[in-house]
């Protein structure tokens, strides 16, 4: 009975879902080339707060292999995108030409590979956390559920256990991708 209301896949599903999306942010994090992934986890705060991909406000493409150029579609969100570039953390400092804004990619000195391994440390915390949050989402259904009257203390114990190992997986797999960028972008 209980294992029918309680359902571990789909917080596997959820927890699966935050590695897919770290896993996305890394790879938007280059190693010296330019590329449109590298604005894709950046937002832009526009008309009166909403929020906006990049790719949803101009043209992003890529000209030479250390220059990316955004061609912004409305004047009035320039201002915007560019600010949101400059505070993204990635290191980049936008040229506005009008509707063009253009991003030199610097090269890969020491410090700007110590940067970008910072900012894949800032997304790694982050997707951790989000797993963690699926973790207290899933213990707090299985407290509800004993308290219902659905779940023994037992069962509840068991699915605790299987929520806490599945989680440590997770966090254990965003461990390794981070490890992994990290002696990518610090490989000369």
């Amino acid at each position: 009975m209980a294992e029918e209301e309680f359902d571990i896949d789909d917080l596997q599903r959820r927890m699966d879902g935050a590695v897919s999306a770290f896993r996305t942010e890394l790879a938007g994090l280059r190693t010296g080339r330019a590329s449109t992934g590298l604005l894709d986890p950046i937002v832009v705060e526009v008309y009166g707060g909403s929020k906006m991909p990049i790719n949803q406000l101009g043209t992003v493409s890529v000209p030479d292999a250390r220059m990316i150029s955004i061609q912004v579609w409305d004047k009035s969100t320039v201002g915007a995108v560019d600010k949101a570039i400059q505070k993204s953390g990635l290191g980049l400092n936008p040229q506005v030409d009008g509707t063009l804004i253009r991003i030199p990619i610097p090269a890969l000195n020491a410090e700007r590979r110590t940067e970008l391994t910072k900012v894949a440390g800032k997304y790694a915390e982050e997707a951790r956390i989000a797993a963690r949050h699926v973790r207290r989402h899933g213990l707090d259904a299985l407290k509800r559920m004993e308290k219902e009257g659905h779940l023994g203390e037992d069962d509840h114990k068991i699915w605790a256990e299987e929520i806490q190992e599945i989680t440590d997986a997770i966090i254990k797999q965003i461990d390794q991708a981070l490890a992994a960028k990290e002696q990518e972008i610090m490989h000369v």
